[in-house]
């Protein structure tokens, strides 16, 4: 029987990622240095807050994210675990509504505001079409996350991130799937006057052939779809019923199964 392991894209065992929250006039920075190292970010927003002043407007986001993700952070930002049921059930569903009208695509994730929730709520988000949310507790670590709805992050872009990032270029085990993911707010690089840092992260973890530059999403749809492979019982075989790539090792032979195959694994 072969020894099979999933692999990112391409047979890449590292993905980056990055979330920011809030849709503020910094995102325009921040953005454009992502941009420049093909850095991917996850872009958290209030639909109901649009145009007040440091936000952004509707008409601006339209075009601003584009080649990113637009995710949920409810319509105006409640701490929500205080909330009752039906005001949490409008937040977010509104910010979903108004979101979505902008992105053109089906907004399935979020952030928690002020980084609030709890059981009930995580219980509540599949009904209401969220699949993944991120929370603001860190790990320090590069692991997948086992808790899609309560999605950790490895660390805020003030602890200690350029140290974090050297780590994770260093790593090379292809017996195990890193993922480094950064959070926190871009008007935080204004306050601390401090967007040096997030130029140096920029140079540092961009152009790498083994990492997978994602959003959150992606990530999320890649890993959903390799559940959804079929393999035969003895494992000689496999069939994709996706649309899109999965790729494989098999005893260390980088395989792609394209979405609407079937592959020989033996």
């Amino acid at each position: 029987m072969p020894k099979i392991l999933l692999c990112f894209p391409e047979g890449r065992h590292k993905a980056l990622t990055l979330s920011y929250d809030d849709g503020t006039v910094a995102d325009r920075r921040l953005i454009e240095l992502l941009g420049r190292s093909g850095l991917k970010g996850t872009f958290h927003l209030n639909s109901g807050l649009f145009g007040i002043p440091g936000r952004l407007t509707e008409e601006e986001a339209a075009g601003l994210y584009e080649g990113h993700e637009i995710s949920a952070h409810t319509l105006t930002h409640p701490t929500i675990a205080r909330c009752p049921r039906e005001q949490i059930v409008h937040e977010i569903m509104e910010d979903r509504k108004g979101l979505e009208r902008l992105a053109g695509y089906t907004v399935r994730g979020m952030s928690y505001p002020n980084g609030s929730f709890n059981r009930e709520i995580k219980g509540m988000l599949p009904s209401l079409g969220i699949e993944y949310s991120r929370v603001v507790e860190s790990t320090g670590g590069f692991g997948m996350p086992d808790d899609w709805l309560e999605w950790k992050p490895t660390c805020h872009h003030k602890d200690r991130l350029l140290e974090r990032t050297e780590t994770f270029l260093g790593l090379h085990k292809t017996q195990y799937l890193y993922l480094m993911y950064v959070w926190g707010h871009s008007y935080e690089f204004d306050n601390d006057n401090n967007w040096e840092l997030i130029e140096r992260f920029c140079e540092l973890a961009g152009g790498h052939d083994d990492i997978w530059y994602a959003t959150n999403i992606q990530i999320l749809d890649y890993v959903k779809a390799y559940g959804q492979l079929k393999f035969s019982a003895d494992m000689s075989f496999v069939q994709n019923p996706t649309a899109g790539s999965i790729w494989l090792s098999v005893d260390g032979r980088i395989v792609e199964v394209k979405g609407g195959s079937r592959i020989d694994l033996a």
